[in-house]
């Protein structure tokens, strides 16, 4: 259970419920600030994410290439690609700046870009 006084003696008049009341408005000002800029810093965290697994190549039997898009609430961050074959594995990262990117960019790329853009509008 909430123990709203903490170990304090319970008010015991008007002066001191009043008091215990300023007391926590000014923590409630200080949370609600808090929160604010949490809220602030998290749109440049990663929020949205799509992913397309493809096959480039005829010699390599199953889609183990991908390309990974990594946006904050801006449509910024990167797209990461691996392109895969039995010899080797090749990574490629682009950043992203507003769902774009100033790099040509293939079409698994932009799938990705686009799903992890749409998934994250349709809530």
């Amino acid at each position: 259970m909430f123990n709203f006084f903490k170990n304090k003696k319970e008010p015991q008049n008007i002066k001191e419920v009043l008091d215990k009341l300023k007391e926590t408005q000014e923590q409630l000002k200080i949370l609600s600030q808090k929160l604010a800029d949490l809220q602030k810093k998290s749109k440049l965290s990663v929020q949205k994410v799509g992913m397309v697994r493809f096959n480039p190549f005829n010699e390599v039997g199953s889609n183990q290439s991908f390309s990974l898009a990594l946006l904050d609430d801006n449509n910024d961050g990167l797209v990461i690609t691996s392109l895969y074959t039995r010899q080797e594995n090749r990574i490629y990262g682009k950043p992203i700046k507003a769902g774009s990117s100033e790099y040509t960019l293939s079409n698994e790329e932009k799938q990705a870009i686009e799903k992890a853009i749409k998934k994250n509008d349709g809530k």
